[in-house]
């Protein structure tokens, strides 16, 4: 029997994908699963499929809005109730330094710890983690300054090149949005499932347990 996996493709633009990250990060019920967080350019998957921004879209951004809170709610995650300003912000230069930290020794582990101080960053204080001037001295805090200034050095050219490469990658593998999880079960099948509100089907696909607690009843 094989290991379950998730590969969780998100860009800290992505409310939903802060969510599943969280999730999957924090719950007891992942803890015999391998996960791969795998950062990719929301807008150039959008553009792939040739997707609208739910914010472009009248009434669903009025209910996009209110889905992140219930969603956060429940997740016992903490998410100011109004949107960022400029929302949705361009994190093109952000997520390319993500795709080179993940190129580093210890590279999934330093990259999971720079998303969690990024999406924390953006969804509750409201820092603008597209500009580098704010992104970089968050990054220096969480994975020291040596690590910092090597993914930055890099960002331009292996960095753009991988982010390009994970977004068609995220495409090639059914993804027109985020959170974006590819799971494989303990018996070797595939399949991709979208959005927070599917975590429940992916538990049943890679046949764990329901976790407890006050969102079990969601799932």
């Amino acid at each position: 029997m094989k290991t379950p996996t998730i590969r969780l493709y998100a860009d800290v633009v992505s409310p939903f994908a802060y969510l599943a990250f969280h999730v999957l990060r924090n719950n007891d019920a992942f803890r015999g699963v391998k996960i791969e967080y795998i950062p990719i350019y929301l807008p150039g998957l959008m553009h792939a499929c040739g997707n609208k921004t739910p914010m472009a879209i009248k009434n669903k951004d009025r209910w996009v809005d209110q889905e992140r809170l219930r969603w956060a709610r429940a997740f016992n995650l903490p998410m100011k109730s109004s949107i960022p300003p400029s929302f949705p912000p361009d994190t093109l230069h952000t997520m390319r330094a993500l795709c080179a930290i993940s190129l580093q020794p210890d590279g999934q582990e330093n990259l999971v710890r720079a998303l969690d101080a990024l999406y924390a960053a953006m969804w509750t204080a409201h820092d603008q983690v597209e500009d580098p001037q704010v992104f970089e001295p968050i990054l220096t805090q969480v994975l020291g300054e040596k690590s910092t200034k090597e993914a930055l050095a890099y960002s331009s050219t292996v960095g753009k090149s991988t982010l390009k490469a994970n977004t068609d990658k995220a495409f090639e593998d059914g993804a027109f949005g985020l959170p974006w999880m590819v799971c494989t079960n303990s018996k070797g099948q595939t399949e991709g499932f979208w959005g927070v509100d599917r975590i429940g089907e992916v538990l049943r696909f890679l046949s764990l347990e329901k976790p407890t607690g006050d969102w079990k009843s969601r799932l």
